[in-house]
């Protein structure tokens, strides 16, 4: 049993540390490192003939040149043009035609084909030059054609090599695409699903309410209630008209109120029961129709959690634009006695609200004081 127990323990180790180790060598910094040693570890073979040749260098001046050579490609991704120009400095002042077909490819790669295909242009322009030049290089072919033929070949197989690669980078990232589609249609159609049957279920209850709420002010008539029993009936008539608007016209985004609907919003808040101070900055009504449904939604939410768990208590909104972001502050107190409860429902309410703010780039937090509930949301004016 012991053995077995460590038998198991080792492959657990062994495992992990696989994942692990390949993990860590397909990243793109991994990479970037690997291809730099590769590179240098190339030069190095040349390194008897760089410092046998008349560049006043000695072996450790050779060595650390070539170093910094190789050290360019560890940001080949970001400026690959840095190791093309290190390579061309190479080619006629070290002879060194190694870098170049690193630095060709980096090019090709991350730059694109049309990249590649100049940067090739030029390096073989710039050999060609080298070639003509007196004293250069000293092992220079006996013919054009015969130097032509070890330069041609390294660029356009570097060149081709890195279009390839970037093409299929083009691919990888299209078929990510599509499969982000993919699930977000997925959930579209799944929210479009859940939405009918809201629509079906909820809709039919509302109705209901609806015209027992007639029937109740129409029995209640001349009485005290009168009036009670007929806003229960607008209100559930409201809500099934927003039900409407929401479930069955989604598309038209004019249905969300904006920053001018808050005021109607509080209104219907003091009505429940729960009154409001609203304070809003008059550069909010200048925010794209997005952030004022935001906005609204956000302060909508707050407003619905405060009649729920702090009927009858102050609410405190205020909507301020500091710098380059409009902060939405929402608080209210706790009623006397009241147990404690999360921060303004933690359920699908406050998920709703951190969601639809996140979306557009801000940051949402609802935390419990000892004086009441307070909602903080940040949005980006941009």
């Amino acid at each position: 049993m012991p053995d077995t127990r460590l038998s198991s323990a080792i492959r657990s180790l062994v495992a992990h540390g696989r994942r692990h180790t390949v993990g860590r060598a397909s990243s793109p910094r991994a990479l970037d490192v690997l291809t730099s040693l590769s590179c240098f570890a190339l030069m190095m073979l040349d390194l008897p003939g760089l410092t046998a040749a008349d560049n006043s260098l000695t072996g450790i001046q050779a060595t650390l040149m070539l170093a910094l050579g190789a050290a360019t490609l560890l940001v080949r991704r970001r400026a690959p043009w840095l190791s093309y120009l290190t390579a061309i400095v190479f080619i006629g002042w070290l002879h060194e035609l190694t870098l170049i077909q690193f630095a060709l490819y980096s090019v090709a790669r991350y730059r694109g084909r049309r990249d590649g295909l100049i940067c090739t242009l030029g390096y073989f322009a710039f050999a060609l030059a080298m070639f003509y030049t007196p004293g250069w290089p000293v092992h220079r072919g006996d013919t054009l054609s015969a130097f032509l033929g070890l330069v041609v070949p390294i660029g356009v197989l570097a060149c081709a090599v890195g279009i390839a690669a970037n093409r299929q980078d083009l691919v990888r990232e299209i078929d990510a695409r599509r499969a982000e589609t993919a699930v977000l249609q997925a959930v579209h159609q799944e929210r479009l699903s859940v939405a009918r049957d809201v629509h079906d279920f909820v809709g039919r209850e509302l109705t209901l309410l609806t015209v027992r709420a007639e029937v109740l002010a129409l029995r209640s008539r001349e009485s005290a209630y009168q009036k009670d029993f007929e806003e229960l009936s607008d209100t559930a008539r409201r809500a099934h008209l927003v039900l409407n608007d929401i479930l069955v016209h989604r598309g038209d985004r004019a249905a969300t109120p904006g920053v001018d609907g808050l005021s109607a919003l509080a209104e219907e808040s003091r009505r429940a029961g729960s009154p409001v101070r609203l304070a809003v900055d008059p550069d909010a009504v200048r925010l794209s129709p997005m952030r004022q449904s935001a906005v609204y939604r956000v302060v909508q939410e707050c407003l619905t959690n405060a009649t729920k768990h702090a009927r009858g208590q102050l609410v405190d909104v205020s909507i301020t634009t500091d710098g380059t972001l409009l902060r939405i502050a929402v608080h209210n107190c706790l009623p006397a006695g009241q147990p404690s409860r999360a921060p303004v429902s933690a359920g699908s309410g406050t998920a709703s609200m951190t969601e639809r703010v996140q979306t557009i780039g801000g940051s949402l937090t609802a935390t419990r004081t000892d004086r009441g509930y307070q909602v903080v949301a940040l949005i980006p004016l941009g």
